[in-house]
């Protein structure tokens, strides 16, 4: 298995997008390489296999890549965070703040229990607030969240730094 720094590179950098002095990171590279997506679930299970998880939660739209990826790999259950008014049953919300308005997160209200012990997935951590909103939206259902996992992580902005205030564990595979 390739050291998976070596994959690094497969994440490409688009300036500008989507507006000036933005400097998107683009992991469709990444996942269009099998070879690369593979060892970048091999590794999240690696990390996670013998926590006694009981499922993978991820956070719409690119959390969902990671999360049923390493669900199916380690035979856990999968659920959804999505925007509001996209599942069918009686759901929970969670809204946040936004740099421009407001959004918010919704679970189904039966998707976790006190007995579940989760990792929760995005793709990218950057301001923090929708994880932190994630976060809270699950620790109201009971569930134990075991550590929070990102493919990359923004050091330049303050994710980071707000998931340390508020006593949330993450771990992250690539840094920029």
């Amino acid at each position: 298995m390739t050291a998976i720094n070596a994959l690094k590179p497969l994440i490409r950098t688009i300036p500008d997008y989507p507006k000036p002095g933005i400097q998107f990171r683009d992991i469709t590279p990444l996942l269009a390489n099998g070879d690369a997506f593979y060892q970048v679930i091999e590794h999240f299970a690696e990390r996670y296999q013998d926590k006694g998880l009981t499922k993978i939660v991820g956070i719409e739209a690119r959390g969902f890549i990671f999360a049923t990826a390493l669900a199916y790999r380690l035979k856990l259950g999968f659920v959804p965070l999505r925007k509001p008014g996209k599942l069918p049953a009686k759901t929970r919300q969670q809204s946040y703040d936004l740099e421009y308005g407001t959004d918010a997160l919704e679970l189904h209200d039966d998707a976790l229990t006190a007995t579940d012990n989760v990792l929760l997935i995005d793709d990218l951590l950057a301001t923090g607030g929708t994880l932190i909103a994630a976060h809270k939206l699950l620790s109201d259902t009971g569930a134990r969240i075991h550590e929070c996992a990102f493919l990359i992580t923004l050091n330049d902005l303050p994710g980071g730094q707000k998931l340390d205030e508020n006593g949330i564990g993450y771990y992250t595979l690539f840094e920029f």
